[in-house]
């Protein structure tokens, strides 16, 4: 599980970078041809991964729940966001990872709900969880790059 988290946490802060340097306009603008803006792509893991792993173990998610139904699988962004929100995102993207750390080394992760993703990968423990977060933050850290060449493409 060590490689798992190590392999989230660089790409948390990859995301963090863009999140921290990417203007706010183009934070929330959404491309020609996306659903999405940046900002919910970044949200969406966040949101995602405590879903994946805290939800389905039985446990309570380390973030609110409104930001949970706000970036959740099939949302999508309502065009603000204030400097503040863009900012707990950006705190959670790394504080997820830690806490993440913290309950696994305490042995909270006794129990998984087994799961069937929309790309038809069968979750059946959080380890599996974890292995299948990785893909699906790959796959937006993807369209994140994509984003932000269509953006300065537009500009």
């Amino acid at each position: 599980m060590e490689s798992q988290l190590s392999l989230t946490l660089q790409s948390r802060k990859n995301l963090y970078h863009i999140l921290t340097t990417t203007s706010k306009e183009d934070l929330l603008r959404i491309p020609k041809g996306f659903r999405n803006n940046i900002r919910w792509n970044i949200a969406h893991v966040v949101a995602t991964q405590q879903i994946l792993v805290y939800k389905f173990s039985g446990l309570k998610m380390r973030i609110p729940d409104e930001m949970v139904v706000k970036f959740m699988k099939g949302s999508f962004r309502d065009g603000t966001a204030t400097d503040e929100e863009i900012k707990v995102i950006g705190d959670f993207l790394i504080s997820t990872i830690e806490w993440i750390k913290q309950d696994f080394e305490e042995g909270l992760f006794k129990e998984y709900q087994p799961y069937k993703t929309s790309a038809g990968f069968q979750l059946n423990d959080v380890e599996d969880a974890f292995n299948f977060n990785l893909l699906h933050e790959g796959l937006h850290t993807a369209t994140i790059m994509t984003q932000l060449r269509h953006l300065k493409k537009d500009s």
